[in-house]
């Protein structure tokens, strides 16, 4: 398109304009992402002690019979399912969350990064849910069970209900992230940081690592080290595979992805 003689002599705007537009749109966004989460969480307020209990349904069901938990602190039966109910909201919003992200940096992406970007948001926000998915469902209850079967002769396990909510959102972040595994490596070998024969070669080490992500995220045993290590391993290898099927399909005869310019 043809400039006229006003858009050639026009100037761009200012860089201190720029950047405290670009702030303020960010303050946009965040607020709309905590209104999201904050409506949310005062939806979810009069069944806290619902989900508390849906949350330690895999501790309780492990505990010796007329075994419970505790609480050692005063204030602790009502903030702990409040931090419940927020990280359910927080949880139900992300998608939201993830969309104001989204929303924000698309103005200075390429038509082709878009593409790229969205089917990727939608794709870890899924993954995040399967890990949490995983860690209760599959993880909790042998980890539980373990603990509670090694506890010594004469030692009544009583778990305290903040500690517990902590330990618990440990393992769902851990988990979470470990299934973004496929995501990251779509990613590098989609960036051009590494390739797939380099993910490939470097398989031996993935495998340690896991097995030590899991010795440091998880309980000292076996079982639970092992329930972390290899969906990490499988997942890698899902990635590898996704990243391979990726670049054969974008590999199209004649067609280029375009650069970015400097400056731009």
């Amino acid at each position: 398109m043809s400039q006229t003689p006003q858009d050639q002599g026009a100037s761009p705007p200012p860089a201190e304009e720029s950047f405290l537009s670009h702030l303020i749109e960010l303050r946009l966004r965040l607020v709309r992402a905590l209104i999201a989460i904050g409506v949310l969480m005062l939806g979810l307020l009069p069944f806290a002690n619902r989900l508390y209990t849906l949350l330690a349904l895999p501790m309780l069901r492990s505990l010796p019979q007329g075994a419970h938990m505790i609480a050692t602190e005063v204030t602790t039966p009502f903030f702990v399912p409040m931090k419940v109910a927020m990280m359910a909201a927080f949880l139900l919003a992300l998608p939201y969350v993830l969309y104001q992200v989204w929303a924000f940096i698309a103005p200075a992406l390429y038509s082709h990064e878009k593409r790229l970007v969205l089917p990727l948001i939608i794709s870890s926000t899924l993954l995040f849910y399967c890990g949490m998915a995983f860690a209760y469902f599959a993880v909790f209850p042998v980890v539980f069970g373990f603990i509670n079967s090694a506890a010594p002769e004469g030692v009544a396990v009583m778990t305290d209900i903040d500690k517990y909510l902590g330990f618990v959102l440990t393992m769902f972040l851990a988990f979470g992230v470990t299934f973004e595994v496929p995501v990251a490596v779509v990613v590098l070998v989609r960036l051009g940081v590494v390739t797939v024969a380099t993910l490939r070669s470097i398989r031996r080490y993935v495998i340690v690592g896991a097995f030590v992500v899991g010795a440091i995220f998880t309980p000292p045993d076996i079982v639970s080290q092992s329930l972390l290590a290899i969906p990490l391993c499988l997942l890698y290898e899902l990635g590898i595979l996704a990243a391979s099927r990726w670049r054969t399909a974008a590999a199209v005869p004649g067609e280029t992805l375009p650069t970015r310019r400097v400056g731009s």
